[in-house]
């Protein structure tokens, strides 16, 4: 399901942005680009997906800036003591001592030192703030979720008009059949008994008797609006239906003995195709 997501943080130790792009996909693909200093997080990372996700090709970036100007200087009193005292002990040893600078000591390796960042502390804000950002995918998924239940809400209408339809001509088309069957013979003049008359006329009302594909019809469209109403991710459900949908339509076509009904069942396919289409973004 299409879904897009930005969200950032700031700290003493700068900031972070996640962005999460979500597109349609059969199973769950994530893509994760993470900074060097964060890639250790991608195994929580997937794992936080899988529990969130189950469908959908899902890009997930993350940016980090360090703070260099809150960055601050430090120094190492122990080293600078150790340095101070050498000094003094090697003081009698120069004729001309000259006053001890406290600079020299200071250019002394190790004696300065720069603040670091504390990464644990980024990597735990960077775990919440992806927490945040699945959340408001989740919230923008399941809106778009809802105008796609509409739409299929309006297909599964027309498939239950278009069956009504049908169901209701039912009655007048075997009954044209059998009228024009007996109005063929009389062009013809075959002589033909009754019995063998209407034994025809059965066998071709079993042939166009379409009432079991009409029933099974309605039932999956019962289904579908069940299987919608539900929490839990449908997407691979309702895929399912849609195959058991389009094998009802192409029996009822298979079976047609008019133009009326096989446009109807044209009909179905086309709702049934645009519900398939449809249910390719939903979870």
């Amino acid at each position: 399901m299409t879904a897009f997501t930005r969200q950032e943080t700031q700290g003493d130790w700068g900031s972070l942005v996640w962005e999460i792009r979500s597109v349609n996909h059969r199973y769950l693909e994530p893509h994760l680009r993470l900074p060097d200093s964060l890639r250790e997080l991608e195994g929580t990372l997937r794992e936080k997906l899988r529990k969130a996700l189950s469908r959908g090709k899902v890009e997930c970036t993350l940016r980090f800036v360090p703070e260099t100007q809150q960055q601050t200087l430090s120094v190492d009193r122990e080293l600078a003591e150790q340095l101070i005292a050498a000094a003094r002990d090697l003081e009698s040893l120069i004729p001309d001592r000259q006053p001890l600078n406290p600079l020299e000591i200071l250019r002394w390796p190790g004696v300065m030192r720069e603040s670091e960042i504390d990464m644990n502390e980024v990597k735990k804000a960077a775990l919440t703030l992806f927490g945040e950002a699945l959340q408001d995918l989740a919230e923008g998924r399941s809106r778009e979720g809802a105008e796609l239940a509409q739409l299929i809400g309006q297909r599964l209408d027309g498939i239950e008009e278009v069956v009504a339809h049908v169901r209701k001509r039912l009655p007048e088309i075997l009954q044209a059949q059998r009228d024009n069957l007996r109005n063929r013979l009389a062009e013809l003049r075959v002589e033909l008994d009754e019995t063998r008359l209407e034994q025809e006329i059965a066998l071709l009302a079993q042939k166009a008797d379409v009432d079991e594909e009409l029933d099974r019809l309605g039932t999956h469209v019962q289904e579908v609006r069940r299987v919608l109403k539900q929490k839990d991710p449908v997407g691979r459900r309702l895929d399912f239906l849609m195959q058991e949908l389009n094998r009802e339509a192409n029996t009822l076509s298979s079976k047609s003995i008019v133009a009326d009904t096989t446009q109807c069942a044209v009909e179905l396919k086309v709702l049934i195709e645009q519900m398939r289409e449809q249910i390719q973004n939903i979870e």
